[in-house]
């Protein structure tokens, strides 16, 4: 009896310590969400209850646009920041020459504001810019990145180097997390680099590679302020993404537009957040 008081006193506690948090992401986030359920579903005119919303979001050009670049930005940018993340992570995990200048290096685009990030990569790729002076300079012609189809690997690039520092950290922590006893025991049994690699390394990194994978999703779906204030509200058709056509449905005021926008887009997103879960069990159940 007295371990069941003990149990729910514990479990009060924390809800207390919870609380704070509760509450300000039910009014700032839950709450919000479901109001813009009940407008996606939701008539402009009379404010009766249909489909409408997202009939006209399925059949519009725009959107099949937005939501196709949305796709290829993510399954392109995130393998890519993920590898090179765990790549540079095992580097900077050995003994190797300026390892912690290198570590402060790639933790220094986090705390980079965002308009001073905009401004390097206009200084980068202008007309007048870094890049095509130097392009210049080796005789080739002049490219206006941001109005041509090769802008969605400058949104690419400035997403990786954005975001890369962060999920370095994540797989560092994941790598010094690892006992040394397990590769020792390797050693012993003369197992060499590429088995240590995939028999202790890449499998106890899974929770970690599993964060990182998710982590890196979200973000991707966060490139909107970088490619405005690079491209600003319309830019060229390769980097027009879904945040692009739901600034411009709540400019125009068509709200309810907007939240059947949002509500396909945290769908999305949920989707492949269930999708990484029910990989990373099915990988654990492997394994075991």
């Amino acid at each position: 009896m007295q371990h069941i008081r003990m149990a729910q006193k514990e479990i009060v506690v924390a809800l207390c310590f919870l609380a704070p948090s509760l509450i300000g992401f039910s009014l700032f986030y839950v709450i919000p969400f479901g109001q813009s359920i009940i407008l996606s579903l939701q008539d402009r005119a009379d404010q009766h209850f249909t489909l409408m919303n997202y009939q006209e979001l399925f059949q519009s050009g725009s959107f099949h646009k937005a939501a196709a670049n949305t796709a290829l930005f993510t399954l392109i940018g995130v393998p890519i920041i993920v590898l090179l993340s765990l790549g540079i992570a095992l580097m900077l995990n050995q003994r190797v020459f300026g390892r912690k200048a290198m570590r402060t290096a790639y933790v220094l685009p986090l705390v980079v504001p965002v308009a001073s990030l905009v401004l390097l990569w206009q200084i980068l790729f202008d007309w007048n810019g870094t890049v095509n002076t130097i392009l210049q300079h080796f005789g080739s012609k002049r490219v206006d990145w941001m109005q041509s189809d090769a802008a969605i690997w400058v949104v690419i690039l400035m997403y990786v180097w954005k975001n890369l520092g962060y999920n370095v950290i994540l797989f560092l922590a994941g790598l010094q997390n690892i006992p040394d006893q397990y590769y020792e025991i390797a050693n012993m049994e003369g197992a060499g680099p590429i088995r240590r690699l995939f028999g202790i390394t890449f499998i106890y990194l899974t929770p970690t590679t599993f964060l990182v994978l998710l982590m890196s999703i979200v973000n991707s779906f966060k490139v909107f302020r970088e490619t405005y204030l690079v491209a600003g509200a319309y830019p060229h058709d390769r980097i027009y993404m879904l945040q692009h056509y739901m600034n411009n449905m709540f400019l125009s005021l068509d709200v309810q537009k907007l939240s059947a926008a949002a509500v396909l887009m945290a769908v999305a997103i949920l989707f492949l957040v269930l999708v990484l879960f029910r990989g990373e069990r099915a990988f654990r159940s492997f394994m075991e």
